[in-house]
């Protein structure tokens, strides 16, 4: 039991990654796009526990406001404005399967990779984090990294979405 006990973050761990892959290939997999958002949906809340092992609260919780609640009620709207009985049958992968394979075992042997290293990476990281002896909180230390270290991709991945915004906006108006 004491085991169990000692080893309990860590089967969490793997019990929810496991899970967060799962239905990440079932989105990408189903036919059905309601299908498609559940797993979507599930591969969000694994993921915001992954955060929480993590002790990153605060991006937990942004996981589950803004993708589990915003972003797949966007989903749903856009799968009840298609007419799925209209849609035509498509043939998965259509004929590309052996560069599909290919593929895939390039992306597992990538993820391999850095999988087997990412404990050098996390030492590093540590190494350079709060002043000696100073701990900030959670919100505070994604602040400092967005907004100091990565100011620039911040802003740049902002004027992407505004353009996309207003690109919605533009084709979505009625004539």
């Amino acid at each position: 039991m004491e085991a169990l006990v000692a080893h309990g973050p860590a089967i969490l761990f793997y019990v929810f990654a496991a899970l967060a892959v799962v239905s990440a290939l079932g989105v990408v997999t189903l036919r059905n796009p309601m299908y498609g958002a559940i797993c979507l949906l599930m591969t969000f809340l694994s993921v915001a526990v992954l955060f929480l092992l993590r002790q990153a609260e605060f991006l937990a919780m942004v996981q589950i406001f803004v993708y589990g609640g915003g972003i797949m009620v966007l989903f749903l709207f856009v799968i009840m404005l298609i007419n799925l009985h209209r849609l035509p049958d498509i043939k998965m992968f259509a004929g590309q399967s052996p560069v599909v394979a290919v593929f895939a075992v390039v992306l597992i042997g990538f993820f391999g990779y850095v999988f087997l290293h990412a404990q050098l990476g996390t030492v590093a990281a540590h190494a350079a984090g709060a002043p000696a002896g100073q701990s900030l909180g959670n919100p505070q230390d994604v602040a400092m990294s967005l907004y100091r270290d990565n100011l620039l991709p911040f802003e740049i991945a902002s004027l992407f979405l505004l353009v996309a915004m207003i690109g919605a906006v533009v084709l979505g108006r009625r004539q």
